[in-house]
């Protein structure tokens, strides 16, 4: 069967209109207690038109896990109001929109964090700084933080939640060998290295129940030798497919080292691996940015959506030329 963009798609117990997702971009335009302003409910509002699925920027589960001093946060109930605005601008257009939820760990603000924590004190840069090695009581208050955002996601309308765990962020942090170093429970192995993201599904699953969407991104490649691959990935997330509906797949973050060469679809390779294991829908992200394009990925079943964000940004129509029988103009790849 011809699958192509237009097509509708589950994820979970969701029906998707169409596999054109909007991928979460930072617009930098949070207060600096982390709260959602206009921007954000004219920003994804006019963005929900034509795509099957709205993703939310990076949305902070605890102010000390916050990436920005101008991003947006979800760590207490005064937060649920303005994101509530910003579901509802989305839902007008009958598209759903899903929360990211986050925490920076060892690459956190340091203009708003108090106490910069890892899982293991192993510095970033040194902008970031040399964090705090968290102990199991600190790891078990950071999954709280993350049941709490849970709860708060659901009351503020979100239809779903995508977990944070790419881009050298603290599951990442906690899942890579390069960062984690631990010789406890939540270090060495790699089933010891996915204890902190297993416990935190647990957590987010038995706030939501298990019908609610919970989808997870991932850094699939750390760019390094002896860092995370797709295979490992696939170690790692396979025991708990049951309890996700879905794998978005970008890549790097967790040192700072750019991929080579940055072309169309560069990402696709790795989005195509993970989906080799998985039943899960997968989606592609990076610089795929055409209907012809995209529609080859999905009818060699190398991913199940396509997620797009920079262009969505220049023009939140241009989703609905995606959808549409002739390719995007003014824009390469």
């Amino acid at each position: 069967m011809t699958i192509t963009l237009n097509d509708p798609v589950r994820i979970g117990g969701l029906n998707l209109k169409n596999r054109l997702i909007m991928a979460p971009l930072q617009q930098y335009r949070g207060t600096p207690d982390g709260y959602a302003g206009n921007h954000h409910v004219e920003h994804y509002g006019r963005s929900a038109k034509h795509v099957g699925l709205v993703i939310a920027e990076s949305t902070a589960v605890s102010p000390n896990g916050r990436l920005w001093k101008n991003d947006i946060g979800i760590y207490t109930d005064r937060h649920i109001e303005p994101l509530k605005r910003v579901t509802d601008a989305v839902h007008a257009y009958r598209t759903p929109i899903f929360v990211q939820l986050s925490h920076g760990g060892r690459k956190s603000s340091p203009e708003v964090t108090a106490a910069l924590a890892a899982p293991s004190a192993i510095a970033y840069d040194e902008h970031y700084g040399t964090p705090e090695a968290l102990s199991c009581e600190g790891i078990q208050r950071v999954i709280e933080e993350y049941r709490l955002a849970a709860k708060r996601s659901v009351q503020a309308g979100f239809d779903g939640i995508e977990l944070h765990a790419a881009h050298g962020f603290l599951i990442h942090q906690f899942v890579s060998p390069l960062s984690n170093t631990r010789t406890d429970a939540y270090g060495g192995s790699t089933v010891n290295r996915a204890r902190f993201l297993q416990e935190t599904i647990a957590a987010i699953r038995g706030e939501v129940g298990k019908d609610y969407p919970v989808i997870i991104r991932i850094s699939a490649t750390d760019y390094s030798e002896g860092g995370l691959t797709p295979q490992e990935w696939a170690r790692v997330l396979k025991p708990l497919e049951p309890e996700l509906d879905g794998i978005h797949v970008s890549t790097g973050g967790l040192l700072p080292v750019q991929p080579g060469d940055v072309y169309t679809a560069y990402q696709l390779p790795h989005a195509a691996a993970i989906k080799a294991h998985f039943s899960i829908p997968v989606i592609a992200v990076g610089n795929i940015h055409t209907r012809s394009l995209a529609n080859r990925i999905l009818e060699d079943r190398l991913a199940d959506c396509i997620a797009i964000g920079r262009p969505l940004l220049e023009d939140p129509d241009f989703g609905a030329r995606m959808l549409q029988a002739q390719e995007p103009v003014g824009r390469a790849g």
